[in-house]
C-alpha cells in the first residue's frame, strides 16, 4: 500500500476500506489464499485453501500453519517475494497438489516502505482444462527456451576453446536436515580458500555436484572447471590425460601437441573424482605437481606453471589405502586440507521427498511429460530404503517406477515391483526396524500392552529413520503430526 499521510481523513479511509474489501473479494472469489510473516512462516490461509491441504500430507489447518513456507508447499517461490519484495501476478506452480496458476504479492507496512510479509493466491486449480492452449504454448516455450540454452552453451564451449564451467550452485544441493545443512555449510567455507579440498563420500551422495558448487561461490567462479575422473581413463593414458603431450612425443602423437586437463584448469578449478584410484606410479608426478604449480608433459623436458585449484573426491577410505600401502601418505596430506565427508542419504532420509520432488520435475523437463506423483504409501516406502547407491540409485527406482505406471500416479505397487526386481533390499515403513518379537515374546501379556509397545517402537523406529524430524516421521507412520506429538509426550498410553 502507498503512503497516506500526506491524503484527508476522508480518502484515507477510502483508501482503507478499499484495501479490506479487495481482501475479502480475493479471498471468497480465488481457489485458496494464504499469508506469510517476513520470516515466511505462515500465518493464515482460508476456507478454500483447506482443501489442499491433504495432498501436501496434512490433516489440519492447526498442523499447516506455523512452518515455514517452502517446507510444506514444494516449490513455492514466496522467499523471493518476501526479499525482493516484488509481486509474481500470474505464474505457475506444479507440485504434488497439483498444478496451480497462482500470484504472490507482498504486503508492506503503513509507510509503505518496508516487506512485512506476503499473499499467495491460488487464481486455478484446474489449468489444464481451462487454461490449456496458454499451457501448451508455455512447454514449447520453455523447451525452445533449453534447446536456446543448450546450443548457446555449446556455442560459448566452442568459442572459449572448451572451457567448462561449473554446472550447479549450493542450491542444486537438496536437503534441510542437519547432515545437510552441515555439510553445505564445510563446502561454503572450503569455496571461501584455495587450499585443495577433498571430499569423502560413498557413491552417488552428490560429491561432483558439491565439487562444482564450491567452484562457483569461489573467487575462481569466471575461470573453467575441468574434471577428470580417474577411475574412467586408462592407466597408459592417464599420465598423457593430466599433463598433455609434447608435439611429436611419440610415433602417432598430434603434431601440434595436446594440453593436459591441468593447464586447461588455469585460473580455475581441477575436479580429480575417484583419486583412490589413481595408479602409484603416477601418485608422485601429482604430488609434484601440486606442490611445485608446474607440470611437465609427456615428451618434454620443459617444465609448464599452471594455476589450478585441487578439489580431490574418492568413495574409497584413503586412510586404509595409506595404511596397506596403495596411497602415499604424503600425497594424502597435500590432498586432505579441507575434508569435507558427504553423508549418505540413509544419513538424512527427511531429504528424500523433496529429492524426489526435484526428481520428478527434473525427469518431467527431459520427457515433456507431467511430473509423477507418488502416493503417501510410496513416499514412505522410498523414505524408508537403506541406498546404498544413494541419490543416483533413488532416481533409478523413480525413473523405473514411473515407466511402470499408466498415469502420472505411482503407487505403492509400482514401487515394491521395482525394488524387488532389482534386487534391493525393501524395507517396510517404520515398522521395518521394529523387533516384533520382542513383543510378542510373552504372548499372555494384555493385548493393550502388547500393542502399545509395539508402537512405541514405530515410533522410535521412524523418529530414527528421519533423523527426528516429526512430520515426515508422521507421514512416514500415516498419522497426523498432532497424534504423533500425544504419543511421544505420553508414550505409556494404551
Amino acid at each position: 500500500m502507498e503512503k497516506t499521510d500526506s491524503l484527508p481523513r476522508d480518502a484515507q479511509s477510502i483508501l482503507e476500506l478499499a484495501a479490506r474489501s479487495m481482501f475479502h473479494l480475493f479471498s471468497s472469489i480465488s481457489q485458496g489464499m494464504f499469508l506469510v510473516d517476513i520470516t515466511g512462516r505462515i500465518v493464515w490461509l482460508n476456507e478454500g485453501y483447506k482443501r489442499f491441504l491433504p495432498a501436501l500430507g496434512f490433516s489440519s489447518v492447526d498442523e499447516f500453519v506455523g512452518h515455514m513456507v517452502e517446507e510444506v508447499i514444494p516449490n513455492t517461490q514466496m522467499r523471493r517475494v518476501l526479499e525482493t519484495g516484488e509481486a509474481f501476478l500470474i505464474d505457475l506452480l506444479t507440485n504434488r497438489a497439483g498444478t496451480f496458476v497462482v500470484s504472490r504479492i507482498p504486503l508492506r507496512d503503513e509507510s509503505g516502505g518496508h516487506v512485512i510479509g506476503a499473499i499467495g493466491i491460488v487464481l486455478f486449480d484446474h489449468p489444464e482444462t481451462t487454461l490449456q492452449p496458454l499451457i501448451s504454448k508455455f512447454a514449447l516455450l520453455h523447451r525452445d527456451l533449453d534447446d536456446a540454452r543448450r546450443e548457446l552453451a555449446s556455442q560459448r564451449l566452442r568459442h572459449t576453446g572448451g572451457q567448462r564451467q561449473s554446472k550447479h550452485t549450493f542450491a542444486s544441493f537438496i536437503g534441510t536436515s542437519p547432515a545437510a545443512v552441515e555439510v553445505k555449510r564445510q563446502a561454503r567455507r572450503a569455496a571461501q580458500t584455495s587450499s585443495p579440498v577433498l571430499l569423502l563420500g560413498e557413491t552417488g551422495t552428490g560429491k561432483e555436484l558439491l565439487a562444482h558448487a564450491i567452484h562457483a561461490a569461489s573467487a575462481r567462479a569466471r575461470g573453467p572447471f575441468i574434471s577428470v575422473n580417474i577411475a574412467a581413463v586408462p592407466d597408459t593414458l592417464l599420465e598423457a590425460e593430466f599433463f598433455g603431450v609434447a608435439p611429436g612425443a611419440y610415433t602417432g602423437a598430434d603434431r601440434k601437441g595436446r594440453e593436459g586437463k591441468f593447464s586447461l584448469a588455469d585460473g580455475g578449478t581441477l575436479f580429480l573424482d575417484e583419486i583412490g584410484d589413481m595408479p602409484q606410479a603416477l601418485q608422485a608426478k601429482l604430488l609434484r605437481a601440486l606442490q611445485e604449480g608446474e607440470i611437465e608433459p609427456l615428451g618434454s623436458n620443459r617444465l609448464v606453471p599452471f594455476d589450478a585449484r585441487v578439489i580431490a573426491a574418492t568413495s574409497r577410505d584413503l586412510a586404509v589405502l595409506v595404511r596397506e600401502g596403495r596411497f602415499r601418505e604424503d600425497l594424502f596430506y597435500r590432498l586432505n586440507v579441507l575434508p569435507v565427508r558427504v553423508p549418505p542419504l540413509r544419513e538424512r532420509r527427511s531429504d528424500i521427498p523433496a529429492l524426489l520432488e526435484v526428481l520428478g520435475e527434473e525427469m518431467a523437463l527431459r520427457s515433456g511429460d507431467r511430473q509423477p506423483e507418488l502416493s503417501a504409501d510410496a513416499l514412505a516406502l522410498l523414505s524408508a530404503q537403506t541406498w546404498r547407491g544413494n541419490i543416483r540409485e533413488l532416481r533409478n527406482v523413480l525413473e523405473q517406477s514411473a515407466m511402470r505406471s499408466d498415469s502420472a500416479s505411482i503407487g505403492r505397487a509400482q514401487v515394491e515391483e521395482v525394488l524387488k526386481e532389482s534386487g534391493i533390499e525393501r524395507i517396510a515403513p517404520a515398522l521395518a526396524v521394529t523387533d516384533v518379537s520382542a513383543s510378542a515374546s510373552d504372548p499372555l501379556r494384555p493385548l493393550a500392552e502388547q500393542v502399545a509397545e509395539l508402537e512405541r517402537r514405530a515410533i522410535a523406529a521412524a523418529m530414527e529413520a528421519t533423523g527426528g524430524n516429526k512430520l515426515a516421521a508422521s507421514r512416514m507412520l500415516g498419522i497426523s503430526r498432532a497424534k504423533l506429538y500425544e504419543r511421544l509426550d505420553n508414550p505409556d498410553r494404551k
